[in-house]
């Protein structure tokens, strides 16, 4: 069978959603006509309503998991703070049983009529150099460090569809700068480093290399409201001489209220030829409408030849 490829669409990226996410939301980007969400996580500490409202969405969509999303199962500090019943209640796992397919963490879904793959990279992750929940990491995915989960990320990518890959973090990769304001950049005591993920950027090297083409890869965790400053915003987009632009998609909160009325935000993507032609951070009304849109990238003009 034929499939029909665009060549043209717009993605909506969704920042961390952090409870602020209800049926106006999923209203929102049906007016906006989008033709593909990803959502980069930490929808809220383990919410099964918040979970189930996205799932419920109409439009094709993939689903990263944050560190909140796991917040009182990951670690044991979490589970001692746990406000539900194990194991008779489990509400990882209920989110997870929601959202099925859609949810890409070591996973992927091939989206033919837009001739790309979405794939996940380690879910449930803080971020940073050092591996974090390890005993969680094993019983859940049999991965015990990077290297093993750099493995499991290209296990995923040697079995998509589509040439063009769009990578989906919840925490962006390593590699993007060390400033506390850059993309991944740590802003907290001690200030600056690098907060990315190693085997992220491990994974989409090796991609390049089996001959993947990468126009996009987003995420989110940093936020872009800086700890140590209100002087500046973090850097959200940059991209690397293969043509990958990166997208940091946190805008938290990312529902704000202006003279009585509930403001949404979404990153909105325009991919044409299987290019990232152009960004805009969008803050839309209740009506569906754009109310104030802030360009993020835009794909410069490619020079005479001469």
């Amino acid at each position: 069978m034929t499939i029909y490829q665009k060549q043209s669409i717009t993605i909506a990226v969704v920042g961390d959603v952090h409870e602020q996410w209800e049926d106006a939301d999923n209203d929102a980007l049906e007016s906006l006509k989008v033709d593909l969400v990803l959502f980069v996580g930490d929808f809220g500490n383990e919410s099964v309503p918040i979970v189930r409202t996205i799932s419920q969405l109409s439009l094709p969509k993939a689903v990263i998991m944050g560190n909140h999303d796991a917040w009182y199962t990951a670690s044991a500090w979490g589970r001692k703070k746990c406000p539900y019943r194990r194991p008779s209640e489990d509400w990882l796992r209920d989110q997870l049983d929601i959202l099925g397919d859609l949810h890409v963490g070591y996973s992927k879904l091939d989206f033919p009529q837009f001739n790309l793959s979405v794939v996940g990279s380690r879910p449930y992750s803080w971020g940073g150099p050092e591996w974090k929940n390890k005993q969680f990491l094993v019983d859940r995915y049999q991965v015990s460090g990077f290297q093993d989960s750099t493995e499991k990320i290209m296990s995923v990518v040697q079995e998509t569809n589509e040439k063009n890959i769009i990578f989906l973090g919840h925490n962006g990769p390593a590699g993007l700068g060390k400033k506390p304001e850059d993309i991944c950049g740590k802003d907290w005591q001690p200030i600056g480093g690098d907060h990315g993920d190693p085997d992220f950027a491990q994974a989409i090297a090796q991609s390049y290399d089996l001959g993947k083409k990468i126009p996009l890869v987003t995420f989110g965790h940093m936020h872009h409201r800086l700890r140590h400053t209100r002087s500046r915003l973090r850097t959200k987009v940059v991209s690397n001489e293969q043509g990958t632009i990166y997208l940091n998609a946190a805008c938290v909160p990312r529902v704000i209220e202006e003279n009585g009325e509930k403001l949404r935000n979404f990153s909105l993507v325009s991919l044409e030829n299987d290019t990232v032609t152009q960004i805009s951070s969008v803050w839309v009304n209740h009506r569906g409408a754009i109310a104030t849109e802030d360009s993020l990238y835009k794909q410069p003009l490619l020079s005479s030849i001469r």
